[in-house]
């Protein structure tokens, strides 16, 4: 309702800032691998299984070892002292909608957890449902029915759901389109955050970083740099070791 008088002006900036911002790659190299501690020794393994819109695709990054995925993988291996395989299935654009079309049939050749292994899963979208201006009642639907068939079919231990990163701050959207896409991102998070309190074994992780520090992002002021994905994964690693003692 706030956007609706705005919507010409938007409308004209968004295609502006579509036409000048650059198009970044998905970053090279295999979009899975290993993180092994020093003194891991025959502790179980952690298997990480990363769903997402670009970041998780690794736009942004010259490599996927520099990627959210890679860099979570190797917080947590850190910080739980066991060996980590981690597997990135991103898309980018992809709203919820699109995971659950083409990402979630990708996850068919995960083999069901053995029996010493520690599944964590990560879901992370809400850009471009923000940019798409899906409502949160749709929103929740769709994260609903992809969080249900992923705990379904992965059955992890965990599962985290990322908050949309602060669209309000990146350098890339002008005013007022940044703003306002600002808001629906906030939107957008508190149903994530709702959705995750509603669901077992769930916990929801906020994206905290100020994308107004220009090594966090990316060349084009949209997407997080390698830095900035460090940033992220260490967030996510200290949500993830909370999360798991709770479950203990």
């Amino acid at each position: 309702m706030l956007a609706l008088p705005l919507l010409p002006w938007l409308l004209v900036q968004g295609k502006r800032t579509r036409r000048i911002t650059p198009r970044l790659p998905e970053a090279d190299g295999a979009r899975e691998g290993w993180c092994t501690p020093a003194d891991a020794d025959d502790a179980a393994p952690v298997v990480l299984i990363a769903i997402g819109e670009s970041p998780v695709a690794g736009v942004g990054v010259e490599c996927q070892e520099q990627a959210v995925t890679a860099q979570f993988a190797r917080e947590l291996a850190d910080a739980l002292q066991r060996p980590v395989r981690w597997c990135a299935f991103g898309k980018n654009g992809a709203t919820v909608a699109d995971a659950r079309q083409d990402l979630l049939p990708q996850l068919a050749q995960m083999a069901m957890p053995q029996e010493r292994e520690l599944r964590i899963v990560l879901v992370a979208f809400g850009v471009n449902d923000s940019t798409a201006f899906h409502s949160t009642g749709r929103y929740r639907r769709d994260l609903e029915a992809l969080t249900r068939a992923l705990q379904q079919q992965l059955s992890p231990r965990l599962l985290i759901i990322s908050g949309a990163p602060p669209l309000h701050l990146f350098p890339a959207l002008p005013q007022p389109l940044r703003q306002v896409l600002g808001m629906k991102a906030a939107a957008l998070s508190r149903t994530a955050q709702q959705l995750a309190s509603a669901l077992q074994r769930a916990i929801y992780v906020p994206v905290r970083s100020d994308a107004r520090d220009r090594s966090l992002m990316a060349r084009d002021g949209y997407h997080p740099s390698a830095a900035g994905a460090r940033l992220w994964a260490q967030q996510l690693a200290q949500a993830t070791v909370a999360g798991l003692r709770t479950l203990k």
